[in-house]
C-alpha cells in the first residue's frame, strides 16, 4: 500500500467515522478508515431520531435504511411512575417530511451497513487495525498514524488531515487529556434484552418508551427486530447501587418496581446478563488541532435520554468531512481550518444539553411549560427531533422558570492558542484539565 495516497485518514468504523470518511469520497475525495475490530460490533444506541434522516440521505444511505429489517419508528411514549402510558407523540404531526418515520436499529447490524456504504462510496475501510500513534510533524502538526494489523504488522500511513473517529478509545483526547465531564449528569446506565416481552400494537409498535422512576431516573423500552426490546434504566450511581453492586440484581429490582415495565416484560424472557456504563457525559476541551478533527464520541456524548447519540454522530462526521474539504482545497490543515466546525456543532449540542439538564430537574415538567407558554411547543419539540441549529433563546428563557438551565460550555473549540510541539498545553493549562477531567 502507498501510504501517501490519501487526502484523509479516519479512524474508527461508527457512525461518526463511517459518516466523514463516505461524505468525503463522495467529494472525490481519497480516504482510508481503519477499524480495530475486524467484523460487525456490539453497541448500544439502537434509536434514532428524525433528524438522522439528513446525514444519512448525504451519504447514500437511505434506500438501503427503506430495505432494512429495522423497525419504523414513528413515535415517542413516555409513562410515568405509576405505570400510566401518554398518548403517542407522532412526528408526523410535527412535520410533514419523510424524516418523520425513522428507525430502531441493531447497532452491529447499522454499523455493518454504513461500512458497507462507505467501501460502495470509494472509502478504503480495513477492518482489524488498529491505529497505535499519531505521526507528527516537527511544528507538532499531526500527519499520519502509526497503524498494526491483526497479524502484529506495523505500518504507518499519512495523509495532510486525520479525522478522529475512535469513539470512547479517544485517540487524541486521551493523550492530551482533554475529556472533562459533565458534572451535573454524572448518571449510569444498566440494560439487558428481553424476547417476547410485549410491544404497543399498531403503528406504536415501533415507538420509544421512556418510563420514569424515582430519583428522576427513567427506562428506555425500544423494540427492535426477531422479537427482542431493549430495556435499560438510567440513574444516578447512588440510587442504583443503594442495596449492593450485583447488576442484574439491581436491574429485577428496578423493573419490578416500574409497573409499566415489569408488565411489558412478564412473557417475555431475559436474553443475556446487564451490561453497564457510567459517567458517559463529557465533551472535550479540543474538536480540532493541527492537522486534526475529532468527532462523534471522540469529542462528546451526551446523556441518551432523548436518543440523540447517532444522530449527533452521524451529522458531526459529514460537517466535518466538509471543513476537511475546505481545508484540502485550501492546502491549511491548521487548527484554525476547523473553528467554525466546532462552533457549529457545539452550538447544536448545547441545545439539547439544555434539553437534557431541564429533564432532570425536579421542579420541571413539559405540561407546567406548555401550560404558560403554548407558543414554544414547536421549538421543544424541533429540539426533540434534532433541528438543533435554530435560535432557542426563548425556550429556555421560559424553560428557565422552571428548572435549572446551564450556562454554556465555553471549551470544545480548536486547540490553536497552542502552536507548540504536539499541541500540548501550558503546565497550568494541563494541570486544570487533569483536574477536571477523566479518562
Amino acid at each position: 500500500m502507498n501510504t501517501k495516497d490519501f487526502d484523509a485518514i479516519v479512524i474508527g468504523g461508527g457512525p461518526a467515522g463511517s459518516a466523514a470518511s463516505t461524505a468525503l469520497a463522495l467529494m472525490g475525495r481519497r480516504v482510508i478508515l481503519v477499524e480495530r475490530e475486524p467484523g460487525p460490533r456490539y453497541h448500544i444506541g439502537e434509536s434514532l431520531i428524525p433528524y438522522t434522516w439528513f446525514p444519512l440521505q448525504r451519504i447514500g444511505m437511505l434506500e438501503k435504511m427503506k430495505a432494512s429489517h429495522f423497525v419504523h419508528k414513528h413515535s415517542v411514549q413516555f409513562v410515568s411512575t405509576t405505570g400510566k402510558l401518554s398518548q403517542p407523540f407522532y412526528f408526523f404531526k410535527h412535520t410533514d417530511h419523510p424524516c418523520a418515520q425513522t428507525w430502531q436499529v441493531l447497532r452491529s447490524e447499522f454499523d455493518a451497513m454504513l461500512l458497507d456504504n462507505a467501501r460502495e462510496k470509494g472509502v478504503e475501510v480495513r477492518q482489524g487495525v488498529t491505529a497505535r500513534e499519531p505521526i507528527h510533524d516537527l511544528s507538532g502538526a499531526v500527519v499520519g498514524v502509526e497503524a498494526v494489523d491483526t497479524l502484529g504488522n506495523a505500518f504507518a500511513l499519512r495523509a495532510p488531515v486525520t479525522v478522529d473517529a475512535s469513539g470512547r478509545d479517544m485517540f487524541i483526547a486521551s493523550r492530551h487529556r482533554w475529556r472533562i465531564n459533565d458534572p451535573q449528569l454524572r448518571k449510569m446506565a444498566i440494560w439487558s434484552y428481553w424476547k417476547g416481552a410485549k410491544r404497543v400494537p399498531g403503528v406504536d409498535e415501533g415507538a420509544t418508551i421512556v418510563a420514569y422512576v424515582p430519583e428522576k431516573g427513567w427506562f428506555w423500552y425500544i423494540p427492535l427486530p426477531d422479537d427482542i426490546i431493549s430495556v435499560g434504566i438510567v440513574a444516578e450511581a447512588d440510587y442504583l447501587y443503594r442495596d449492593g453492586r450485583d447488576l442484574d440484581q439491581i436491574y429485577a429490582r428496578e423493573v419490578a418496581g416500574q409497573p409499566w415495565v415489569r408488565e411489558q416484560v412478564a412473557p417475555g424472557t431475559k436474553t443475556m446478563p446487564c451490561k453497564v456504563t457510567s459517567d458517559y457525559t463529557y465533551r472535550c476541551r479540543h474538536c480540532a488541532a493541527d492537522g486534526v478533527v475529532l468527532v462523534g464520541d471522540a469529542f462528546q456524548f451526551l446523556d441518551p435520554v432523548f436518543s440523540s447519540g447517532v444522530f449527533i454522530a452521524l451529522q458531526s462526521g459529514v460537517m466535518a468531512a466538509d471543513a476537511v474539504n475546505a481545508a484540502l482545497d485550501a492546502e491549511d490543515y491548521s487548527a484554525a481550518r476547523f473553528t467554525e466546525y466546532g462552533q457549529k456543532l457545539n452550538a447544536g449540542i448545547e441545545s439539547m444539553r439544555r434539553l437534557v439538564y431541564a429533564f432532570y430537574d425536579q421542579n420541571f415538567n413539559f405540561g407546567a411549560l406548555f401550560r404558560k407558554y403554548p407558543h414554544l411547543h414547536r421549538d421543544l419539540t424541533d429540539c426533540l427531533i434534532g433541528n438543533l441549529w435554530k435560535d432557542f433563546d426563548p425556550l429556555f428563557t421560559a424553560v428557565a422558570e422552571f428548572a435549572q438551565v446551564p450556562p454554556r460550555i465555553e471549551h470544545g473549540g480548536p486547540a490553536m492558542e497552542v502552536p507548540n510541539s504536539k499541541f500540548k498545553n501550558s503546565k497550568l493549562e494541563t494541570e486544570a484539565a487533569g483536574a477536571n477531567s477523566e479518562l
